[in-house]
């Protein structure tokens, strides 16, 4: 995690079936989620952009992942 609280993650591969990049997805917001410090107020996942290494962002609608 970066001092603004930006983190970079991998979640796969091109090469990865659609479904397994799906469920690593969930894996990763699902702890952040989960780590959120309990005296963290106000809104804790602001925006999630998914991208390759050299590749444009993808933006995230936050309302498609639970909990955030």
């Amino acid at each position: 995690v970066e001092k603004q609280g930006i983190i970079h993650s991998g979640i796969g591969k091109l090469s990865f079936k659609d479904e397994d990049l799906k469920t690593n997805f969930k894996a990763l917001t699902d702890a952040i989620v989960k780590a959120k410090p309990s005296g963290a107020k106000g809104k804790y996942v602001r925006k999630i952009t998914l991208t390759s290494s050299m590749g444009p962002g993808l933006k995230v609608d936050l309302g498609e992942v639970e909990g955030a």
